[in-house]
């Protein structure tokens, strides 16, 4: 597992995988249980980390795992081994070899890897092109060890013995992956061997013989059947008839098949021909399919006009069709066969000597028409018209006699057969034709399918359509010339005649198609014929109503339906050539032949008006709007072209013209609107039933066409004068008028009664209802009955009829009964009839709204209509329908009256209101009333609650009082004993409470009462609600009955309050512990409206009723507290809090404090843990304070005053038990009032009472909430009078205590009473901190003369406290404070007159006026210079005087001074020196890191206040500092002392001016000398710093003493030169830091002499050579600091670094360098120096510094340094690798000349040759750099290279050798070209 998951996260080296995985093949045998998840783990690192080669010693032992095969199947099934068997299977092969060949020299059984491999194939399917792997793999082998010089032919036959059977399983598992092989390496072979051993390895498959080689074309089989040339391709075929004759080769026979087919798509026919012999011999291999599909598409492919040799394919091709047996065996086949042979059995040529010709009579004397029944009696026709007729009439006279034996034929034949011939024909026909045989073919197959559409019987209209639609098609492809194209007058009469196309037309139209003439208008020409011979085939079927008003397609027969679709299709197609002669003279064919009368003629309109709106489609066709407004002006020119009489009748109530108009005016087309009034403007004046409303709209034709919503308001108003005048003769037509056109719905198609609904929806009154009762009774009939058959345009029809259910109809529903049933009817239809459309009970639903209700005149059919509502709601199952019903209940006004009936039980025996009366009741009659609940049942309930239900939001409902009995009487049936089947009436009770609540809230809006005429209080029975309360366990039925309780409590308050401990004690019991919003809502609602009624009741005139209303408050509070446990935590708060802001927090909150610590006390205490009782009071403070803090200020200072008089109140201590006779009590503790019970607790409880409420008063008023709250209030002046109180009482108490604590002083409660004393103070000190200042420093004064130090000690805290608060003081407080200072001089001097005084005292009076100091010092120095000279002679006094004094001293000085300033410089002179000593002594760490601390503070204050007066004392300072921080850091760097330090040497570093500092650094640099090791770094850090901030004139005049200062720091190298160089190093990178500090400042002008200043103090002839290790390293810092600006001054050193270079070269000189026994480190480091340097200045050589001379100079010294084994093996190697191959690299870079580049790159390569395999090896990495760095410039230097690297290769150091391959391998990748060919 671990080796699976590093391989999937990390990339590893492949050496490291290889031995891996090595491993892991080697112990696969140990484990036998473990060998799968091996196996399983090897699998994962090979598909993970894909290494190249896992070489072959790990194969062998794999190969002996048991069972590997039947494992790696296993695995196989889930998870892809292809990883593994990519290692194996070329092993496998090679093995296989080697065994045969004797070469194998593991011990094991050579069969082994043999029967591995089969078992492979066999058990294991190859994927991820494995096959293609395995099979070259063999191919391979098998080929490389045949074509070996001296071979055994003994071995060749025991290899091919042992290949044959794997080669064979290999083509038999994986067929194409074997030829796909063969295929790719007979291109490759050209060798006459290699193709001899190919043809071998072909023997041993199964299928080799389509690679043997053809005699005659010099290829293979399957090369030669794929040959470019017919001839090879021919004698291939033939090669294969052959072989399938003689059976002589292995050919597979797939192959032969294939190949078979293949040569029958040839372009050559002679292929073909042959191809098609090979196929009659092989014929039997071939399926029916196969071999129809394939001799077809030669049909397909002939083209006998323009070669003859098609016509022996073809005839072959057709004697295996029609002999193979496949005619009689598969009807679909046959048909097939037919419909693609007709075309060649069609005559199109007369020339008897024609192939077309031939094989017309070939086919027809084949067989073919005595097997087909379709061309039966064909070949006696064809041999009689040959005979009879001339050549020129041949081909129509045949055609012709085709068309009637073929339609003969179809019409004799079985139906069912010849319907799916008719289908294969029909398809022949609908496929486009192109040459002169097709397009024949397609007219003769027409005219066969139009002359036998009348004669089928069964299927003749499903036939017709077919047919119409092919010809339909046809005609509209060639629309634009068929509607162009002028036929000759002569053949108009033609046209109407009923017989088939004229003989000479076919003549003609051959005649045109063989001259490519107009072959389009000749085709043109045939469709018009068929056309009118498909009108004349057309007949009317017997269903087709001749006489009904209107042919409604709903209710057509199917054949009807057909019949209809055809004709509006035939009138569409005709009409729409209606510009030429030859269509017209079709329109009156049709005409005549169809609809010859007028009333057929317009009824056919009708559906061509009307349909297009049709949703349903019952004829499946489309009538679109352009042919709907042609049919209108059609038959608007026919309507003004008829007679008078015929007119009248058609404008009919008989007739659907006027109908079918009226409906048009509202369609959403203009056009169609503007026709259809034209079509009415031609009726206008025609006397008729329908004259009123014609002549009504005619003359609006502009309004009606312009909008299409016009008629439907133009008829409302012409309608609406019905209702106002009834008597008049006129209103009598006009109500005649409108019951014809309703009567119209009865017998019209349901889309034209919605849309003519549509134009009447807003015509509506009780006749139109009553009138249209029977249509919707009739619907509704048939959805009950036949839902299925519904038609959407019927839904949607009744849909809009349901919408005379309105305001204006609805008293038709009293006056009539059937309309209401109806109506209910309509709303218990529940089927759902569309998708996407509602229900007609929703849309009945719907109807009932508000104004359509209130309408109804009758109570009882409102009554009933709501009983129904609500029945629905109880008995529907659909949720659609419920939401519905909720909606028209929510949106009706509703009597409650009305309500009440619907909710009264079914049973006569009433429950009573009151619970007396109930209970006396079920004494009397238990067993009557339980009897009467189960009588009700659950229908009942279910009923009620879903009206109360529907009552939860329901606004409009009148008088809604009346319903409080009823509610309440059901409430009290709830609260009953019920059957357990019954189940539980929470839910029940919720709503009726809930009803009650919002009865109330109607009633009394703003909460108040209700006058006694509305409501009686009587009728409100509260106790019911309290024991619905008592009695429920539901939380939601609490929450209602407390709602309803708080409402109520404002309304009749006297009810509420004689429950109200009911109330609250339940609510604390259940309620307020549940976490939710809701149940927080109810709680807070029921005490704001039950808390003030009770405090109400206390109206203040009488101290009893006072006194028990505060005690039935303990109480509630007592309720609440006790359940704050139980209340979810972030509940807890808010619930107190309303609480007692509706009591009041002034009266009760200190009630509730000592509630909650009498709690704790009692309960908390007991079940705390004993770990956890801290954490728990810490808990439970921080709540009692949130709850104080939620209320004012003022508030929570009069309860603590309160909280301190109860505990003053209390006694001592629990009296002992005394006998009940002499038992007293004080007159005080009898009117106190009882919160804790002194005789329900022990002593130890009432101890801990008081103690944790002092402890609490003291915590509050420290808290960060209180001072917060005091601060928001605005500050101390809101306490004004009350802390004065408040202070009296606190030393009141404290009085008390002290008191208790002198009685109790030897008793063992003493301790008790001093913690509480102790407390008691503390309070004090908190009430002290909310004092006023001017109140609190005279406190303070006279607290400082207190004999008692502790009392000093803490007045100086409190102190200390009030001035660390930041605040701004004015100056008449300010003054108070510094009238403290003499006092606190003087307890700091120890000058007292009566007082000594301990040094915690005054070090904290130290402190104290410290912070005086720095509150006030600044704007009254004067009082603070005697302090100054107070601490400056206790810190002279030094080790006499205490430490922590001393500290304290020194923290005040500090403050003193920063705050004096000038007025301190007088006692610098006395300061300054023991300051001093005292960092001497700090140093010792035995002091304390706080008198060091105290110390560092003083002197950085002293420093940064005073740096231009303390130049005396400067090199002390800075001895010290340099010290400090040497301890400091050992310490903790990050400590305040080194923090301060820092700050300190900043503000030395930053704040002196060079005059003064300068000096006092060199003077100190002279004491640092000899300890230079410790104490450089710090020293340097500070000059560093220092040069940093000077200004450059400032640098300018001290630049010589500078430079002179720094020429004797960096000669320390030279004058330790035997010193540890690393500490030397390190010590002189200090030294050259701070130089680089003053370098980067310097100009060029001022750098320049500088630096050869330097360069000739390294390089004089007396100066030590140390000097030059420090001057190159300097040069090293300068060059990485300035960059390309270096490059100004570098051109000085070249020929030193050369020299030098050469100098310490051990492969040229024997010298040392350094007169040093560590010559050779020095000479390293030196080395390190020059080339680090170097490297840098060829990095940022920006200005061609590297000129040819310097690059000669310098290239030499450096490429010998590869020889400098200076150092030893290791210093060489990292010299090298680290700091002189970057540099070589870098200067190739820098030279940017090819030129340089040669030379350099030869003299390294000359290194490769050198005799240590070390120097060989860099000089190869140093190649390799330089290539890196140049790229593919570096191709100018790889012929040079090559030789060089060739001899590396064959290194004798391995190493080198390994180097060199990569090497080539990465120069392959930076150049992108392949080197190995070089090598």
């Amino acid at each position: 597992m671990i080796i699976c998951q590093i391989s999937v996260k990390v990339t590893m080296e492949d050496t490291f995988v290889n031995s891996l995985a090595s491993q892991i093949i080697k112990t696969l045998t140990r484990i036998p249980s473990l060998v799968k998840d091996g196996l399983g783990c090897l699998i994962v690192l090979l598909q993970r980390q894909k290494p190249e080669s896992l070489g072959k010693k790990p194969f062998p032992h794999l190969c002996t795992v048991p069972d590997l095969v039947t494992l790696l199947h296993g695995i196989s099934e889930t998870y892809d081994i292809s990883p593994l068997l990519r290692y194996m299977l070329p092993h496998l092969v090679v093995s296989i070899v080697n065994h045969v060949t004797g070469e194998e020299t593991e011990e094991m059984d050579g069969q082994i890897y043999r029967r591995l491999l089969e078992a492979i194939l066999t058990n294991i399917y190859l994927k991820n092109n494995l096959d293609h792997l395995l099979a070259s793999l063999l191919f391979e082998e098998y080929i490389s060890y045949s074509s070996q010089e001296e071979i055994d032919s003994n071995k060749v036959s025991l290899l091919n013995e042992q290949f044959l059977p794997l080669i064979r399983l290999v083509e038999s598992r994986y067929p194409k992956t074997l030829d796909a092989v063969l295929e790719e390496r007979l291109k490759e072979i050209t060798d006459l061997k290699k193709q001899e051993l190919f043809h071998q390895f072909i023997s041993l498959s199964a299928s080799g013989g389509k690679y043997q080689f053809l005699a005659d074309s010099d290829t293979s089989l399957m090369l030669s059947l794929n040959h470019p040339l017919a001839p090879v391709r021919l004698l291939a075929i033939n090669h294969l008839k052959n072989v399938m004759t003689t059976s002589k080769e292995s050919i597979d026979e797939s192959f032969i098949k294939e190949a078979i087919l293949t040569r029958l798509g040839d372009d050559s026919i002679d292929v073909v021909l042959s191809a098609v012999s090979a196929f009659e011999i092989f014929k039997q291999q071939f399926s029916s399919e196969v071999t129809v599909s394939n001799l077809l598409n030669l049909f397909q492919r002939a083209e006998l006009s323009k070669n003859k040799g098609w016509y022996n394919v073809l005839e072959i091709a057709a004697d295996i069709l029609i002999k193979a047996e496949i005619l009689s065996e598969n009807e679909k086949l046959s048909n097939q066969v037919v419909v693609h042979l007709l075309p060649f059995m069609v005559i199109s040529n007369d020339d008897m000597e024609s192939a077309e010709m031939k094989m017309a009579i070939y086919l027809s004397k084949s067989g073919i028409c005595s097997l087909h029944p379709l061309l039966r009696g064909w070949k006696e026709a064809l041999e009689n018209v040959i005979k009879s007729t001339k050549s020129g009439e041949l081909i129509g006279v045949a055609s012709q006699k085709m068309i009637e034996l073929l339609a003969d034929n179809i019409n004799s034949g079985d139906p069912s057969s010849m319907l799916k011939m008719v289908e294969d024909l029909i398809s022949v026909g609908e496929k486009e034709s192109f040459s002169l045989k097709q397009k024949v073919t397609f007219h003769v197959i027409m005219a066969v399918l139009v002359s036998c559409c009348s004669s089928l019987k069964e299927t003749h209209f499903p036939f017709a359509t077919r047919v119409f639609s092919l010809l339909q098609k046809k005609i509209k492809k060639l629309e634009s010339v068929i509607t162009t194209v002028e036929i000759p007058s002569e053949w108009n009469f033609e046209l109407m005649m009923d017989r088939g196309i004229p003989l000479e037309l076919w003549a003609h139209y051959v005649e045109q198609l063989k001259t490519a003439r107009r072959i389009a208008v000749e085709d043109s020409v045939l469709l018009v014929f068929s056309l009118k011979n498909f009108i004349h085939a057309l007949k009317a079927p017997k269903s087709f109503p001749e006489d009904d008003t209107w042919w409604n397609p709903e209710q057509l027969k199917e054949d009807s339906r057909d019949y209809l679709c055809l004709l509006i299709g035939l009138f569409e197609l005709v009409l729409s050539g209606a510009d030429t002669v030859h269509f017209r003279v079709l329109m009156k064919l049709f005409m005549k032949v169809h609809l010859e009368d007028v009333f057929q003629l317009f009824k056919f309109f009708s559906v061509l008006w009307t349909y297009g709106s049709s949703l349903s489609n019952p004829l499946n066709c489309r009538v679109t709007t352009v042919l709907q407004t042609q049919a209108l002006y059609v038959g608007f020119a026919m309507l003004s072209s008829q007679k008078a009489q015929c007119q009248h009748q058609l404008a009919s109530a008989s007739s659907p013209v006027v109908t079918s108009l009226l409906v048009n005016l509202g369609s959403p087309i203009k056009e169609v609107r503007r026709a259809a009034i034209h079509c009415l403007q031609a009726l206008s004046g025609v006397a008729s039933q329908f004259h009123l409303i014609i002549d009504h709209v005619v003359p609006k034709a502009e309004e009606i066409t312009s909008d299409a919503t016009y008629v439907a308001q133009d008829l409302a108003t012409l309608f609406e004068e019905l209702q106002r005048e009834k008597k008049l003769k006129s209103h009598q037509k006009l109500s005649e008028t409108l019951k014809n056109l309703l009567y119209c719905v009865y017998s019209c198609p349901s889309y034209i009664a919605k849309d003519l609904m549509k134009v009447l929806q807003d015509v509506s009154s009780e006749m139109v209802l009553s009138q249209l009762l029977p249509v919707i009774e009739q619907l509704l009939e048939k959805i009950q009955k036949e839902p299925t058959v519904v038609l959407k345009d019927e839904v949607t029809a009744l849909r809009l009829i349901l919408g005379k259910y309105n305001e204006y109809s609805a008293s038709l529903l009293h006056k009539d009964p059937k309309s209401l049933d109806i109506f209910i009817k309509a709303v218990h239809t529940t089927k759902e009839l569309c998708t996407g459309m509602p229900t007609i009970q929703i849309t009945a639903l719907e109807k009932i709204t508000k104004p359509f209700f209130a309408a109804i005149s009758d109570e009882k059919v409102q009554q009933k209509l709501l009983c129904t509502l609500f029945d629905l709601l109880v008995n529907c199952k659909s949720s659609h329908c419920a939401q519905t019903v909720s909606s028209v209940f929510k949106g009706i006004s509703v009597n409650a009256e009305q309500v009440r009936i619907e909710l009264e039980p079914p049973d006569k025996t009433k429950s009573l209101g009151t619970i007396q009366q109930t209970r006396r009741q079920k004494m009397q009659k238990k067993s009557q009333d339980l009897e009467s609940v189960q009588e009700v049942g659950g229908s009942y309930w279910q009923r009620a609650t879903l009206i109360l239900e529907l009552l939860q939001h329901k606004k409009k409902l009148k008088s809604p009082q009346i319903l409080i009995p009823t509610l309440f009487n059901l409430l009290s049936r709830c609260l009953e004993p019920l059957p357990p089947e019954q189940g539980s009436m929470e839910y029940t009770k919720q709503l009726i409470l809930s009803c009650l609540l919002n009865i109330c809230q109607k009633l009394s809006p703003d909460g108040g009462k209700i006058p006694k005429d509305v409501l009686d209080e009587e009728k409100f029975n509260v106790e019911l609600i309290v024991q619905c309360i008592r009695v429920s366990e539901m939380p939601q039925t609490h929450h209602h009955a407390l709602l309803l309780l708080g409402t109520v409590a404002g309304i009749f308050p006297d009810k509420v309050l004689h429950n109200i401990m009911s109330i609250f004690t339940f609510m604390g019991a259940s309620v307020m512990r549940l976490d939710d919003t809701y149940s927080f809502q109810v709680i807070n609602k029921t005490v704001k409206m039950v808390i003030p009624a009770l405090m109400q009741s206390d109206g203040g005139d009488s101290a009893e009723v006072t006194r028990n209303v505060e005690g039935i408050v303990v109480k509630i509070m007592n309720v609440f507290v006790d359940a704050l446990p139980h209340v979810p935590e972030h509940r807890r708060l808010p619930v107190l809090v309303q609480l007692v802001g509706t009591l009041g927090a002034e009266r009760f909150l200190w009630v509730l404090l000592l509630l909650l610590f009498e709690q704790y006390v009692t309960k908390t205490v007991l079940v705390a843990a004993f770990g956890e009782k801290d954490a728990v009071l810490e808990a439970d403070t921080e709540f009692w304070i949130s709850v104080c803090c939620e209320f004012t200020v003022q508030h929570q200072i009069q309860s603590l005053m309160n909280i301190l008089e109860y505990l003053m109140k209390l006694p001592e201590e629990k009296e002992e038990t005394l006998p009940t006779s002499v038992s007293y009590k004080s007159e005080s503790q009898e009117d106190m009032l009882q919160v804790f019970n002194i005789d329900a607790h022990t002593s130890k409880q009432l101890r801990h009472f008081k103690f944790l409420s002092v402890s609490f008063m003291s915590q509050l008023l420290a808290s960060n909430n209180f001072i917060r709250k005091v601060v928001e209030s605005g500050g101390p002046q809101v306490l004004t009078g009350l802390e004065q109180r408040l202070l009296e009482m606190v030393l009141g108490y404290i009085n008390a205590v002290a008191q208790s604590m002198e009685r109790n002083a030897d008793k063992l409660t003493g301790k008790f009473w001093r913690a509480l004393l102790s407390k008691a103070y503390d309070m004090l000190d908190k009430v002290n901190a909310l004092l006023p200042t001017e109140t609190f420093i005279p406190v303070i004064r006279g607290l400082l003369e207190n004999p008692l130090p502790s009392v000093r000690r803490k007045a100086l805290d409190l102190l200390n406290n009030k001035l660390q608060q930041k605040t701004s003081w004015k100056k008449k407080i300010v003054y108070h404070f510094l009238e403290l200072v003499p006092v606190l001089v003087a307890m700091v001097k120890h000058k007292r007159k009566t007082l000594e005084e301990q040094p915690i005292n005054r070090q904290t009076a130290l402190y104290t006026l410290k912070l005086l100091c720095k509150n006030f010092g600044a704007e009254n120095p004067e009082p603070f210079v005697p302090v100054l000279n107070t601490a400056v002679r206790l810190i002279a006094l030094g080790t006499k005087e205490e430490k922590n004094v001393l500290g304290g001293a020194l923290l005040c000085v500090a403050e003193v001074i920063s705050t004096l300033e000038a007025l301190a410089i007088p006692q610098l002179p006395s300061l300054m020196p023991p300051l001093l000593t005292t960092m001497r002594r700090a140093r010792d760490l035995a002091s304390g890191e706080v008198y060091l601390l105290s110390a560092l503070v003083a002197l950085q204050k002293v420093a940064g206040t005073l740096p231009h007066f303390i130049s005396p004392y400067l090199e002390g300072v800075l001895l010290q500092v340099i010290h400090l921080e040497k301890i400091t850091s050992e310490i903790a760097p990050a400590s305040q002392a080194n923090v301060h330090l820092m700050s300190l040497k900043k503000t030395l570093a930053t704040t002196l001016s060079p005059r003064v500092l300068l000096p006092a650094i060199n003077k100190t640099y002279k004491q640092i000398e000899k300890n230079w090791k410790n104490l450089m770094g710090p020293f340097m850090s500070i000059l560093c710093e220092h040069i940093g901030v000077m200004r450059k004139e400032e640098l300018a005049s001290h630049q010589p003493q500078l430079t002179t200062f720094f020429l004797e720091a960096l000669d320390l190298r030279a004058q330790h030169s035997e010193n540890d160089l690393e500490e030397i190093g390190k010590t002189e990178n200090y030294i050259i830091d701070c130089l680089m500090a003053m370098v980067v400042k310097l100009s060029e002008v001022t750098f320049r002499p500088l630096f050869f200043k330097l360069f000739d103090w390294a390089k004089t002839e007396d100066a030590p050579k140390d000097r030059l290790l420090t001057f190159y390293n300097l040069a090293d810092c300068i060059a990485e600091k300035l960059k390309g600006l270096f490059t100004l001054f570098a051109g000085h050193l070249v020929k030193p670094f050369a020299d030098t270079l050469n100098q310490v070269n051990i492969s040229k000189t024997d010298e040392a360098f350094f007169d040093s026994e560590r010559d050779p480190e020095k000479c390293c480091l030196l080395l390190q120096f020059i080339l680090n340097c170097l490297y840098k200045i060829f990095l940022f050589d920006t200005q061609h510094f590297l000129s040819r001379e310097r690059a000669e100079a310098l290239m030499m010294p450096l490429v010998d340094q590869l020889e400098n084994r200076l150092g030893g093996e290791e210093k060489f190697q990292e010299r090298v690798t680290k700091h002189l191959i970057p540099c070589l690299a870098q200067f190739a870079v820098a030279m940017a000349d090819d030129s340089l580049w040669k030379p350099l790159n030869y003299q390294i390569l000359l290194k490769m040759r050198d005799s240590s395999p070390k120097v060989r090896f860099a000089a190869l990495i140093t190649v390799l750099a330089l290539a890196e760095k140049l790229k593919e410039n570096y191709i100018v230097l790889l012929p040079e290279s090559i030789p060089f690297l060739a001899e590396l290769m064959e290194d004798e150091c391995e190493e080198v050798e390994h180097q060199c391959q990569k090497t080539v391998q990465r120069l392959e990748t930076i150049l992108g070209e392949p080197l190995q060919s070089y090598f």
